[in-house]
């Protein structure tokens, strides 16, 4: 579960991500050390070391020696029941945060759909773009084509479609291009400037 402690600009770690991290590293195998906790968690040893101890004075886990020198952190009865609880709650937070996202890609898309420009190219073949293959699912938008400047991408699989060359623009049937990559937009939108005057196609930012 490293994902839940991805330290990005916008989404940080709170409190209960980690002790939620901490406590699923260890249902999956007790015998983890404090280092090997820090490191896997992207945790200092001394915050490692202070949530062990609060998780201890709370009752979810146990110190149990191996040795002299080192210990098994075993969650208690109490410990798995509040994992599956708050794991519960931080699936439910991020199905409705894909939903919202989900949403947010229509309403860029609505004026397009207005106008019946509904055969769109995707330009990026990312996460993103598997997000907005998700979000145009039952809507009455046809994807044509999914291209990607990485050449090592061309002519692969990716979620039903093949990735082409962008060159496919200059001739496919479409009327409009999204951009699903967000780190280039500017470059991708700038690259996209020639075919779009000569064929009218619409580019579209997220």
């Amino acid at each position: 579960m490293n994902m839940l402690l991805s330290d990005g600009k916008y989404i940080k770690p709170s409190k209960e991500t980690r002790v939620l991290a901490i406590l699923d590293s260890l249902s999956q195998d007790s015998a983890l050390s404090q280092f090997e906790l820090g490191r896997r968690l992207k945790l200092s040893g001394a915050m490692v070391n202070q949530y062990l101890k609060l998780l201890q004075e709370q009752n979810l886990i146990e110190y149990r020696p191996v040795n002299g020198k080192s210990y098994r952190y075993v969650l208690t009865s109490g410990g798995e029941k509040s994992r599956r609880q708050m794991f519960s709650d931080y699936s439910s937070e991020t199905i409705r945060l894909y939903t919202n996202i989900k949403d947010f890609i229509i309403s860029k898309l609505k004026s397009l759909e207005v106008r019946g420009r509904k055969k769109i190219a995707l330009f990026g073949a990312s996460e993103t773009c598997e997000v907005v293959l998700s979000a145009l699912r039952d809507t009455g938008f046809h994807v044509v084509a999914v291209v990607d400047n990485d050449v090592e991408k061309h002519g692969a699989l990716f979620h039903g479609y093949v990735i082409s060359s962008p060159l496919v623009l200059e001739h496919v049937d479409c009327q409009a291009v999204v951009i699903t990559s967000f780190g280039r937009q500017d470059e991708i939108h700038q690259q996209l400037q020639p075919v779009s005057a000569k064929r009218g196609l619409e580019t579209v930012r997220l």
